[in-house]
Order: C-alpha cells, then structure tokens, then sequence
C-alpha cells in the first residue's frame, strides 16, 4: 500500500488510513467524482499542487479496502464513489473527532453553528 499498513481486519477506520485518504474519502462525501476534480479539490485544501503519483495509488488503495468504487466513465476517465463501508469510516471520524472537541455547551453552539 502506498501510505497506509495493509489492514487485516474486515473492517477499516479511519485510524487505519493516513490524513490524505481521509481527505479523499471526505470529497468523495460530497459527490462522485472523477480523478481529476479530486486532485483539484486536494489541492485547494492543501495549497500545493497534488501530483498523479501520490494521488492514484491511494485511490487504488481506498478501492482495494473497499471505501471507495472505481468505474469508467469513458475510455480515458475513471469516476470514484464513496462505498457505504467508506461512508461509515467518514461518519466514524467525524463522531470521533466531535466526542473530543464537544466538551461543554459553548463547543456545542459552535458546531450546531457550522451546520446551519
């Protein structure tokens, strides 16, 4: 695997995968999307450009854990879907991270703010 350990559980969390996969499974929340407009979205987030050697492999990776779905959109374009098993890694994370930072009311206004 690329930057990841290979899991030997059946399932995958978060913990399992590295910060960029987790991005990755993050856009791919939002709608499937095609190799390309993933680079593009990781790249706004992380200021840099994102190049296809670091980006496909863990693609690959994602797809072999069962995360995400690869399909052929026409000879030359693949498109990425979130699996249910990566939506729940996704959901997974978020619950993780939130049962750390919700730790009175005021934390919780804040993020009951975000979602409005």
């Amino acid at each position: 695997m690329s930057e990841a350990q290979a899991v030997t559980d059946e399932s995958t969390a978060a913990s399992d995968l590295t910060a960029f996969q987790q991005n990755i499974l993050s856009i791919l929340a939002e709608e499937p999307m095609y190799g390309l407009a993933i680079k593009r979205e990781l790249e706004s987030y992380y200021g840099s450009e994102v190049n296809h050697g670091r980006l496909y492999p863990n693609l690959d990776d994602l797809v072999e854990l069962g995360l995400v779905e690869k399909s052929e959109l026409d000879k030359r374009t693949n498109q990425y879907e979130l699996t249910d098993a990566g939506h729940d890694v996704v959901l997974g994370q978020i619950e993780w991270v939130l049962d750390r930072f919700v730790t009175d009311e005021a934390r919780a206004d804040e993020v009951r703010a975000l979602l409005e």
